[in-house]
C-alpha cells in the first residue's frame, strides 16, 4: 500500500477531526487540501496589497488571478521576482491520555530562497484617440510560485505503552479485535518479504526487527485458532521523537491575454500547466526504561516521501469600469488536473533485533495516480483616489470538499476511494478575504494588505483559518520599476503520528508563522 508509514510525513496537514480511526490517516486527504490551498501569489506589488487585485489590473500578477487586467497595459514590461522565505514552528502535545507530560513547545525553522514570479507582458493596445471600440489588448506569459510546501516541526511527548506506537502495531491497518476476519486478513502479510529482502511496510518492518511477533491465541474464530500481533514488553513512561519536514513548491507557468473595449469592458483568458514537486521527511522514535540495561532508546523509524506532478487549468475573467474611479472585476478557474507520482521508502533501526545488522528497509516503491484540485471564483473592486493611490478588495470562493483522486491502479484503488469520502465530509466549501491599499507619492509607492483564508474543514475546533499580513514599497519611472514586499503568515494546525482504534492517540498542536520577503524589478518598453 502507498506510504509504508502512514502517520508521519504524510500526515503534515493534520486530519484529526475526520474521526478517531485508522482511516483518519489517510494521507491522502491532508494533500488534497495542501495542493489546494493556494495563498497570495505574484508580484510585490500584488503580494504588498495582501493579493487583492481581481479588478486592479496592468500587473504582471492578473495572468494567474484575472487575465482581463492585462487589457489595461498601454506599454509592455517584463519582470522577475526572486523571494527569501523565512518560518518557523512551535509544537508541543495537547492535553489527552496519550500525553504524560512534555517538555514544553519546541521551535523549528524551515528557511528557503526561491522564484516568485517571472515574466513578459507584450502590449497591442491602440492609441485612445483611434476612432474604434476595441482598443486591442496584451499577450503575457510566465511562471508564478503559487504554493510553499517548506514547513518543518518536531515534539517531545511521555507516554505509555498503551498509548504508544507498539498500540498502532498492535491495531494492524485499525483492527483492534483479534477474533475480525479483517484482523485476521492483516496478519497474513506481516513478516513477508520481497526476492530482494525487504518488507513491504511498517508492519513487517516491526516484524523483521523483533518490535512485534505473532502469537497463537486460545480464543477461536468458526472453530478455528486464531493468531494475534504481540509487543516487546516495556512498563513505565516512553518518552516520543518526532520531526517533520516538507520541501518544495506548487508552480504554475501561464500563457494568457486580455482585451479593451471601449475603455469600459476588459475580457481575458488564460492557461496554467502546473508544476508540483514536493519531499516529506520525518523521523520518530520512542524509547522506554529497561530494568536491566536502563534508558534508551527501543527504535527509530524514518520516512520519506517524494512527490511530483504536471497539470492542467484555464481561466476567465473580465473587469468593467462605469467610471473612471471605479472597477469591479470577476474571473472563474476550472478545477486543476494534476498528475502525481509518488517514490517513498522507509527504514527502522530497531534496538531489540538480535540480528548484527538493526536496519531495516522497504524496497523503494512508486504509485502513480491523478488528483483534481476544486473549482475558484473570484470578485473584487477598486476604488481609485484619483492620484493618490487605490483602495481594493477581494472576495474569493474554493469548493475544498470537491477535490477529488482517481487511479487505475488497483493497489491504491480502495485507499483512494476512502479518501474522497472523508474529503467530501470532512471539508467544506469557504470563502476567503482579501484587501488592500496603495499610496502614491510622486514615483514611490507605499503598500499595505490583509487576506483571511477561511477555515476548510467541516468542524470549527480548531479554527485553521490562515492570517496573511503584507505591506510593500515601491518606486515607478516611465523605464523601470521597483517594488518590495514582505507577506507574515500566521495559522494553527494539528497533526498524530498515528492513529489508534482503541485509545486516543497523541494530539500535537502545532502554531505555524512564515515570513516571506520578495523583491520585484521590471522594465517597461
Amino acid at each position: 500500500m502507498k506510504h509504508a508509514f502512514v502517520g508521519l510525513a504524510t500526515l503534515l496537514g493534520g486530519f484529526l477531526g475526520f474521526s478517531h480511526s485508522a482511516q483518519a490517516q489517510n494521507p491522502y486527504v491532508g494533500d488534497a487540501l495542501l495542493y489546494s490551498r493556494l495563498g497570495p501569489s505574484g508580484t510585490a506589488r500584488t503580494l504588498g496589497i495582501g493579493g487583492a487585485s481581481v479588478a486592479l489590473g496592468a500587473d504582471f500578477s492578473s495572468l494567474t488571478v484575472n487575465p482581463a487586467g492585462l487589457g489595461f497595459y498601454t506599454k509592455s514590461e517584463i519582470t522577475f521576482t526572486p523571494g527569501l522565505g523565512f518560518g518557523n514552528a512551535d509544537a508541543a502535545p495537547t492535553s489527552n491520555a496519550a500525553s504524560l507530560g512534555s517538555v514544553g513547545s519546541i521551535n523549528q525553522t524551515a528557511n528557503s530562497f526561491h522564484v516568485a514570479s517571472a515574466g513578459v507582458v507584450f502590449s497591442g493596445r491602440k492609441p485612445d484617440n483611434e476612432d474604434r471600440a476595441w482598443r486591442g489588448g496584451s499577450f503575457a506569459l510566465g511562471f508564478t510560485r503559487q504554493a510553499d510546501f517548506n514547513q518543518a516541526f518536531r515534539y517531545q511527548n511521555t507516554t505509555d505503552d498503551g498509548h504508544s506506537f507498539f498500540q498502532r502495531l498492535r491495531e494492524p491497518a485499525g483492527y483492534n479485535n483479534a477474533t475480525s476476519q479483517g484482523y485476521q486478513q492483516e496478519l497474513q502479510g506481516i513478516g513477508q518479504q520481497g526476492s530482494s529482502g525487504d518488507y513491504y511496510d511498517i508492519d513487517g518492518l516491526a516484524y523483521g526487527g523483533e518490535l512485534t511477533d505473532i502469537q497463537r491465541l486460545q480464543r477461536r474464530r468458526n472453530g478455528i485458532a486464531v493468531d494475534s500481533v504481540i509487543t516487546q514488553p516495556r512498563t513505565g513512561n516512553i518518552t516520543q521523537n518526532d520531526q517533520v519536514v516538507s520541501k518544495g513548491s506548487l508552480s504554475q507557468f501561464d500563457l494568457g491575454y486580455g482585451g479593451n473595449f471601449n475603455n469600459k469592458f476588459y475580457i481575458g483568458g488564460g492557461i496554467g500547466i502546473v508544476s508540483l514537486n514536493r519531499t516529506r521527511t520525518s523521523t520518530f522514535s520512542e524509547s522506554s526504561v529497561d530494568p536491566k540495561l536502563g534508558y534508551g532508546e527501543d527504535f527509530n523509524v524514518q520516512d520519506y516521501v517524494r512527490t511530483t506532478g504536471t497539470g492542467v487549468n484555464a481561466r476567465l475573467g473580465l473587469i468593467y469600469r462605469p467610471v473612471d474611479v471605479v472597477r469591479f472585476g470577476a474571473s472563474i478557474q476550472t478545477p486543476t488536473y494534476i498528475r502525481l507520482t509518488d517514490e517513498y521508502s522507509t527504514t527502522l533501526v530497531s534496538n531489540y533485533s538480535s540480528q548484527t545488522n538493526n536496519i531495516f528497509s522497504t524496497a523503494p516503491g512508486t504509485f502513480s495516480y491523478s488528483l483534481t484540485t476544486p473549482f475558484r471564483a473570484n470578485g473584487g473592486v477598486v476604488v481609485l483616489l484619483s492620484k493618490y493611490g487605490f483602495l481594493s478588495g477581494d472576495v474569493e470562493y474554493v469548493g475544498y470538499a470537491q477535490a477529488r483522486y482517481r487511479s487505475n491502479t488497483d493497489d491504491v484503488s480502495n485507499q483512494l476511494e476512502d479518501a474522497n469520502q472523508q474529503i467530501s465530509s470532512g471539508y467544506r466549501n469557504t470563502v476567503n478575504l482579501r484587501v488592500g491599499a496603495e499610496g502614491r507619492f510622486d514615483i514611490f509607492r507605499v503598500r499595505l494588505g490583509y487576506a483571511r483564508y477561511g477555515n476548510p474543514y467541516a468542524y470549527t475546533s480548531p479554527d485553521r483559518s490562515q492570517n496573511y499580513f503584507t505591506g510593500g514599497v515601491g518606486v515607478r519611472t516611465k523605464s523601470f520599476f521597483v517594488d518590495a514586499a514582505g507577506v507574515y503568515l500566521t495559522y494553527k494546525d494539528q497533526y498524530s503520528p498515528y492513529a489508534l482504534a482503541s485509545v486516543p492517540a497523541p494530539v500535537i498542536a502545532i502554531d505555524q508563522h512564515r515570513f516571506t520577503a520578495s523583491v520585484t524589478g521590471g522594465l517597461i518598453f
